[in-house]
């Protein structure tokens, strides 16, 4: 037994002393330059009067978001949605792969006990006359153990481990898109219901308007047209109202399917006023940080398991070495069954040289490099494509802060126009036309900063999520 111990400790020993034939693993160089494009890093606008202090990109969504509303509504839907949880149980699935992957490494030893009894008939028999006999063996042995002495085992290890980490890296992402989106949904809900509430006080001024017209339509101190016009505005906030409450209805429906279940009505918004983000994220950052983003570390990780498989192809040329043994003890007799002379052992190494296979193995080398090239290709333009979205984002973010600037100047003049306007109406100097088109005017700038403002909120939300986010 002793001697069986220290056989099977001197394979594990080569096992672990044991190298692949993977070609070394070199990063690809960036497919983009180092600079974001139009002096990215030079972003703030000018309509901002103070100069914010800039924070890192991997902040975390806590530390982002400042709503506490917000943040509930975030924790529900991290704890509930159903993406999240199939990309957690895919962790799950890969890393008992990987570990039955690395069990291959270490032989497979088992304990096993065997009572036979045999009747031999006279013609089989050595002596002519039938033979009744029976055995006990008891002891430990493994089966078809590989020695890996030329690493293909163990790149296989390796190619199971890239990707449970690729998939680890692909939770991060389900996770950070999805807060994310939720965050999305809530500013558009927030957006749609500040709009919704506009229409709702148009209307309210409206039908006052149409109230006062209409008494002096019956004294006949204004024409039918005034009061037909005035009547064309009731109804059309009468319109925007049942469109923004369809909007909002179907927010609310879109935030509780990624939050995965109902969210409270308190938790719901209803303006952008109140919700507040965090600090500007700095974009003064090299393309480099685009590394970090988990989609990116995802295809690097597909990447280097593709290159290990190489090894594990490699390999295949050359000779595999089984070892089938055991060791124990066997007697006829039960109570004799661990004496001494009744210890048995045996092993039964066996090599398998390829000679000839068809071209197989050279099919499947070219095939692994193949896909590693095709992953290379993914994984550059992974960074592209992160690169791109970026740009965009740092793009609108360049003039977001001057669109919100020029559209509250629009309000203030358009809403100055109007008052003007009304007040020439009420004293006889113009007709209603100049006062229905400065209150569609004043309309449609309110509803133009609103949008503006919801914009510029989730730019925000795009920039934490483009460059690589936080948990």
């Amino acid at each position: 037994m002793k001697r069986y111990l220290f056989f099977l400790m001197t394979v594990m020993i080569m096992v672990q002393l044991g190298c692949t034939m993977a070609p070394k693993y070199n990063q690809p160089a960036l497919p983009v330059p180092d600079a974001w494009p139009n002096g990215g890093a030079a972003i703030t606008s000018q309509a901002e009067d103070v100069r914010r202090e800039p924070v890192a990109y991997t902040i975390s969504w806590h530390d982002f978001f400042v709503d506490e509303r917000l943040k509930k509504v975030i924790a529900l839907a991290l704890e509930n949605n159903r993406d999240l949880r199939v990309a957690i149980l895919n962790i799950e699935k890969t890393r008992a792969q990987y570990q039955i992957q690395r069990a291959a490494l270490l032989p497979n030893v088992n304990a096993g006990g065997t009572h036979v009894e045999l009747r031999v008939p006279r013609d089989f028999s050595p002596t002519g006359e039938p033979m009744q006999t029976r055995a006990y063996v008891a002891g430990l042995g493994t089966s078809a153990y590989e020695l890996d002495l030329f690493g293909r085992v163990r790149s296989m290890k390796e190619q199971t481990l890239e990707h449970y980490l690729a998939t680890e890296e692909a939770r991060r992402s389900t996770q950070i898109a999805l807060v994310a989106a939720v965050a999305n949904t809530y500013l558009t809900l927030a957006g749609d219901h500040e709009l919704l509430t506009l229409a709702q006080d148009t209307l309210k001024n409206e039908e006052a308007k149409f109230d006062l017209i209409r008494i002096r339509y019956d004294a006949g101190l204004s024409s039918e047209l005034d009061l037909r016009q005035v009547q064309t505005r009731v109804e059309a906030a009468r319109v925007d109202i049942a469109r923004y409450t369809q909007l909002v209805a179907m927010d609310e429906n879109a935030l509780m399917f990624l939050v995965g279940s109902t969210v409270p009505q308190e938790l719901l918004p209803k303006e952008l006023e109140t919700i507040t983000l965090v600090k500007e994220i700095s974009s003064g950052l090299p393309s480099e940080t685009l590394l970090r983003r988990p989609d990116i570390q995802q295809a690097e990780h597909m990447l280097r398991g593709a290159n290990a498989n190489i090894g594990a192809a490699r390999a295949a040329f050359f000779p595999r070495i089984t070892l089938v043994s055991g060791a124990g003890y066997a007697s006829v007799r039960l109570n004799d069954l661990f004496h001494p002379q009744s210890f048995a052992w045996a092993y039964a190494p066996m090599i398998s040289m390829p000679i000839f296979d068809g071209g197989i193995n050279l099919a499947n080398l070219n095939a692994s490099k193949a896909e590693r090239d095709i992953l290379v290709a993914q994984y550059e333009k992974a960074i592209q494509v992160a690169f791109r979205e970026v740009a965009d984002a740092l793009a609108q973010k360049r003039t977001v802060g001057d669109q919100i600037a020029a559209q509250q100047s629009m309000v203030d003049a358009t809403a100055k126009t109007y008052s003007l306007s009304d007040g020439r109406y009420k004293a006889g100097i113009d007709n209603y036309l100049s006062v229905l088109d400065a209150h569609r005017s004043l309309y449609s700038a309110q509803q133009g900063l609103i949008t503006i403002r919801l914009a510029a909120l989730t730019n925000s939300v795009t920039l934490y999520k483009v460059l690589g986010g936080g948990e």
